[in-house]
């Protein structure tokens, strides 16, 4: 088993910045592609970053020059750096892994709790 535990998230003023924090832990052999997805109201879930294990990244156009991705595989960790936050950018962002927890098992995809991010003056 493989849980995911974010934290960072909050209200800030447009314009601001934000730093997510997503932790993998339990029984894991290794850990492939991380990234971030949001579910904003009335909009379908958008992929906004993806990194790989090697460090490769992938954006959304609409948060290009703004979002950064990175991680820290020696502590199975994802971030999000977020700056000149949009209201448009108001989301419930989701942590996302593959990981298997043995060698010989397939990956598989395993998903954080949520973390509410709201930009409002």
């Amino acid at each position: 088993q493989v849980q995911l535990v974010e934290s960072g998230g909050g209200l800030v003023q447009p314009g601001g910045s934000l730093r997510l924090s997503c932790v993998a832990s339990g029984t894991i052999f290794g850990v492939n592609d991380m990234g971030w997805f949001r579910k904003a109201p009335g909009r379908e879930p958008e992929l906004v970053a993806r990194i790989t294990s090697r460090g490769n990244t992938n954006y959304a156009d609409s948060v290009k020059g703004r979002f950064t991705i990175s991680r820290d595989n020696a502590k199975n960790t994802v971030y999000l750096q977020m700056n000149s936050l949009n209201p448009e950018d108001t989301a419930v962002y989701y942590c996302n892994a593959e990981a298997r927890t043995l060698p010989t098992m397939p990956l598989k995809n395993y998903w954080g709790q949520g973390t509410q991010v709201t930009v409002s003056s």
